[in-house]
């Protein structure tokens, strides 16, 4: 199928953070006497909402409100999201796809004006039309800013591709209408996104147009 536009998610998929979100999340654990995560049980139980997520690794939500952890991490990742780089093949990727005509777009759970910074400090802003991201720091769903982008923007969902690193990528671009791929270097495991029935891929190398 020939694509005409292209939706990228930000985080794990071209901002390569999952070390930076890690640190950030061990803090909060460490300071609650909780288990800090591993790599691998962090791709095992990261989820959306992030609610979710924060109770499965240990957070006592009926007691402590949600708002007070989401801002606690939010703070600690902002701080050290500058030293993240983007993972490999990203910038020859992008540029490619912008030389040969694609309209490209990013959709993130992350706050806005932090994603146009994070986006404006990797140095890659051009390569987009527009960067769509939530009006708050709690990551609950992308799937209404998406619907707005196909909208506002006028694109095809047929003829429109979401790249993303996890299920809740997959079930936006359902929601949506669009076609999805995965990548598995990101914020959940192989395993997990293969689970969602969606095509998956070890690395963006692999994506060919």
């Amino acid at each position: 199928m020939k694509f005409e536009s292209i939706i990228w998610d930000w985080n794990g998929t071209l901002l390569n953070d999952v070390d930076v979100v890690i640190e950030a999340i061990n803090k909060l654990l460490n300071d609650r006497n909780l288990i800090p995560l591993t790599l691998e049980r962090y791709r095992d139980v990261f989820t959306f909402p992030v609610r979710d997520y924060y109770e499965r690794i240990g957070f006592d939500l009926k007691n402590e409100p949600f708002e007070i952890p989401a801002i606690q991490f939010i703070t600690i990742y902002n701080k050290t999201v500058e030293s993240c780089g983007l993972h490999n093949d990203v910038i020859p990727l992008l540029s490619r796809l912008h030389s040969i005509g694609y309209r490209q777009f990013i959709l993130s759970a992350m706050e806005q004006q932090q994603l146009e910074k994070t986006v404006l400090d990797n140095s890659i802003l051009h390569f987009f039309e527009d960067l769509f991201g939530l009006n708050n720091y709690y990551a609950i769903s992308k799937v209404e800013n998406g619907k707005s982008l196909i909208s506002t923007k006028g694109l095809n969902p047929q003829r429109t591709l979401l790249i993303g690193d996890t299920i809740h990528d997959y079930e936006v671009a359902q929601a949506i209408g669009c076609s999805c791929v995965l990548v598995a270097n990101g914020h959940q495991s192989k395993e997990r996104l293969e689970s969602s029935g969606a095509i998956v891929l070890n690395t963006l190398k692999e994506i060919e147009f």
